[in-house]
């Protein structure tokens, strides 16, 4: 069977799609993951064929705000807002439309996966007559910025003849790497759920120095605020130095958008790294403090890990609240965010029973979802 794979170009969504994406290809589908060109060598280590489709973030912000003198904060939250669903509601559908239909024609898949930040994959593969499946991130979420997107993909859903509701994805079947207790429940009642283990997925690289054989006696911190350009360095500086006064070992991944020259010296219990393989990483730590992405949320249900979150926009904070009600972590928000805060909260999620509990049941739901084999040895049936 010939299937194709098509995501947003970012970390966040090409990452989650690769465990199914490889698991159909090793059963013998002929697979095609299409993208922006940005990410094809990513797609090529994971040995897949790369198919030009679509802007990357930068792109697509960067034709929206061209001219734009002003710093992102400096942005009012409604117009930031109204932009964000402009981009993900219309631009970028727009463009994936038209870079898929050529692709879609020469390729002639049986059955188009896209990632459900991708609705233009769904459109795309309407307009050609093609089966689609819908493929998750993490938890669906509505609420702020959410709704702004989901508003503009509707409108243009029916500009475009499609009917439905995108929150329910067209009643595609949906593959969704949300564990069932921490997902909304709005979608479960009403989505054609096909559950995925949340398998997490690195770019092949070795762990930083000291992490394997430590001794676990002394808890490792790892801290993260993602790769996008919101990961800002006086954020990760106030959560560091919190860290950095308990007893513990904290690992830091800077990412790609924050200048480490801006940190300053840092403890000598601080290791900073730009780049770490989160997936291989995550059974050695003992806490995770984060921006509440959904790839570092899923990561520590699989592993097991209680989360502090400090989220900054997007799915984010609805992710720190999923993390809060099952008890698995705790958040800090806005002005919430000090030295202080986070190193009395980091000091009790380490010693706290209760969420030691909470998340050793979350990675058990886990590790019973169906496998990526598993669940690509099912994709025939939606052909």
């Amino acid at each position: 069977m010939r299937i194709l794979f098509t995501s947003l170009a970012s970390y966040g969504h090409v990452y989650p799609l690769l465990p199914l994406a490889t698991a159909a290809r090793d059963v013998g589908h002929d697979v095609v993951y299409a993208t922006a060109s940005a990410f094809h060598p990513t797609l090529e280590k994971a040995g897949l064929e790369p198919a030009a489709a679509g802007l990357t973030m930068q792109e697509v912000f960067g034709r929206l705000f061209a001219g734009e003198s002003r710093n992102r904060h400096d942005i009012p939250q409604a117009e930031l807002n109204e932009a964000i669903g402009k981009a993900f509601g219309r631009v970028l559908p727009t463009q994936f439309m038209a870079d898929l239909a050529p692709v879609l024609t020469e390729r002639k898949p049986d059955l188009v996966v896209y990632e459900m930040g991708n609705p233009g994959g769904a459109f795309a593969a309407g307009k050609a007559g093609i089966p689609a499946v819908g493929h998750g991130f993490g938890r669906v979420s509505s609420g702020g910025p959410m709704d702004h997107i989901s508003d503009q993909i509707d409108a243009f859903a029916a500009e475009a003849g499609f009917e439905g509701n995108s929150r329910l994805f067209w009643g595609h079947p949906f593959v969704d790497i949300c564990p069932p207790s921490v997902q909304a429940s709005e979608f479960i009642a009403g989505a054609r759920r096909v559950p995925l283990r949340p398998v997490g997925w690195s770019e092949p690289g070795d762990l930083p120095s000291g992490v394997e054989g430590r001794d676990r006696s002394r808890p490792l911190v790892y801290l993260t605020l993602g790769t996008t350009p919101a990961s800002q360095a006086h954020l990760l500086t106030s959560a560091l130095q919190g860290l950095a006064s308990l007893d513990v070992d904290v690992l830091v991944a800077t990412g790609p958008a924050v200048d480490v020259a801006t940190l300053g010296e840092v403890p000598s219990n601080v290791q900073l790294e730009a780049w770490v393989p989160q997936s291989e990483l995550l059974p050695h730590v003992d806490l995770v403090v984060h921006h509440g992405g959904s790839g570092t949320t899923l990561g520590a249900f699989s592993a097991g890990v209680p989360q502090l979150l400090l989220p900054q926009g997007a799915d984010q904070f609805t992710n720190a609240d999923a993390v809060v009600e099952a008890g698995a972590g705790a958040k800090l928000l806005g002005d919430e965010l000090t030295t202080d805060a986070v190193r009395e909260t980091a000091s009790r999620l380490l010693a706290d029973s209760t969420v030691a509990d909470a998340v050793r049941k979350l990675a058990e739901e886990v590790a019973a979802m169906p496998s990526p084999e598993e669940v690509a040895a099912e994709l025939p049936q939606y052909a």
